[in-house]
């Protein structure tokens, strides 16, 4: 059943269900009724539905900025060429630009360098995709609403509260779309989690734990070495990471958020935490490299993770990927974590207390050997807890565990989607809404995702001041 139908109809499965939080002295949704001997809750089928959109139209699309995302989501168009088409590429390192107008026949005119070119020609396709760095997200995004443009606009929306609230005013100004990146929203996992708990499965809702893992190496990948280690020039680590977990948390609880208070700080990558005679490059002959779990040489040419930055084109050979860092722009990576021009904090700790009196816990941490989301759910009558990819709900009135483990992956069309399938979920639905100028088609609309990212502002001024937030 697709998502937006068993939203609208979820008596389908539970009997007298509401949707919606019950107002004071409202009659609880009824709860979901399983037979007792069901251990699994795949047979509902929640959460999943085809790639394919639901349209007859194709919908014609630049990319602005054509690294890792950019390059995900225009993988929709090899898919689906009927409902989706690569018109135009922007990004000012050539290989990346000529390598998305290779693989998509793209025009020698309309393969461009800086963003602000493509705004030079007259409007030439039907939607944009904004993957560009944080800093360079409002200024593409409000040119491209004000020459009609439609926008896929990567998190986080902006780098401020301000230009948040700009875009979403001018998106109503011109009468736009924008869905911004909030992929979990789409991912099948999610999606069956925020189902439950509408449903009425675990009662009344009460209150979530929730915590994002960002696994060691990708920590001092991204938020030490890489694009996101300064916050002043990008965003603060609860929008350019977690703004994801916000919106998840907020989207479950179905309430405003009513305050906010934060915590955490740069724990480890700092220089004072160096070892003795550490060099400013792990590839500078560093005494402690063998040992170190923060080796750039180790996490890039020996385990071989988090690639994408280096343009290898399928080249994976380890001496290949030394050369890379050893070679401008790309040795930036090999930088001694504790000799980087970061701010980034390494942990992160919020509380929230929303209108319906629901609260909610969120700990980012940078210090796990695993990423992807663990979440505890706690109703009145029941209690999910998941890990990301699987999750058990336990009615207290049986006690019987019932899983959600529907392994998205290895379903055809799903292989290579990231974020749970969330990726290429939230291309169908954009490209949907597009063809029928019909924001309802998205999960998060622009209205909604602001409003969290309201949220992960207020919890960053709660962090430097030490005081509790009005949201």
């Amino acid at each position: 059943m697709i998502r937006r139908d068993f939203l609208k109809s979820i008596g389908a499965i539970s009997a007298g269900a509401a949707l919606g939080m019950p107002a004071a002295g409202a009659i609880l949704p009824a709860p979901l009724v399983l037979p007792d001997d069901a251990e699994s809750l795949n047979d509902l089928e929640l959460g999943l539905r085809s790639l394919r959109p639901q349209t007859d139209r194709q919908i014609s699309v630049v990319i602005i900025g054509a690294g890792n995302r950019g390059n995900t989501y225009a993988r929709f168009a090899k898919m689906f060429p009927e409902n989706m088409k690569i018109v135009g590429v922007s990004d000012i390192r050539e290989l990346r630009k000529t390598r998305m107008g290779d693989a998509h026949d793209i025009p020698a005119e309309h393969r461009f360098g800086d963003w602000s070119e493509v705004f030079k020609v007259p409007k030439f396709a039907d939607a944009v995709v904004i993957s560009t760095p944080d800093d360079l997200h409002f200024a593409p995004c409000m040119k491209a609403l004000s020459m009609g443009y439609d926008v896929l606009l990567e998190k986080p929306v902006a780098q401020t509260e301000k230009e948040c609230k700009a875009i979403r005013e001018q998106a109503h100004k011109y009468n736009r779309i924008v869905a911004v990146c909030h992929v979990l929203r789409y991912a099948p996992y999610f999606i069956a989690l925020k189902q439950l708990v509408k449903s009425g499965a675990v009662g009344e809702l009460v209150s979530i734990q929730h915590m994002e893992p960002i696994q060691y190496a990708h920590m001092a990948h991204s938020y030490v070495r890489g694009n996101w280690r300064d916050s002043k020039e990008t965003t603060p680590i609860i929008l350019a990471k977690s703004c994801h977990d916000l919106d998840i948390i907020r989207w479950i609880v179905d309430s405003p958020c009513k305050s906010i208070v934060a915590d955490g700080s740069l724990h480890l990558f700092k220089p004072e935490n160096a070892p003795e005679g550490a060099p400013l490059k792990c590839t500078d002959g560093c005494p402690h490299e063998k040992n170190c779990p923060y080796s750039a040489i180790d996490i890039y040419t020996r385990k071989k993770w988090h690639l994408g930055v280096f343009d290898l084109a399928g080249n994976h050979d380890s001496d290949f990927i030394m050369q890379r860092l050893l070679t401008p722009p790309y040795d930036s990576y090999a930088r001694c974590v504790y000799h980087c021009d970061n701010d980034q904090p390494d942990h992160y700790v919020s509380e929230m207390v929303f209108e319906g009196g629901q609260t909610a816990a969120f700990s980012m941490e940078a210090f796990a050997p695993y990423g992807g989301r663990r979440t505890r759910i706690m109703g009145t009558t029941g209690y999910i807890e998941g890990d990301g990819t699987q999750f058990t709900l336990w009615d207290f009135r049986t006690l019987k565990p019932k899983v959600w483990n529907r392994k998205v992956s290895e379903i055809p069309e799903y292989k290579g989607s990231g974020h749970g399938g969330g990726d290429l979920c939230l291309v169908r639905d954009w490209i949907e809404a597009v063809a029928a100028h019909d924001d309802s088609k998205l999960s998060s609309t622009i209205d909604v995702s602001i409003e969290s990212h309201v949220m992960g502002f207020a919890a960053e001024r709660s962090r430097k001041s030490g005081r509790k937030e009005k949201v």
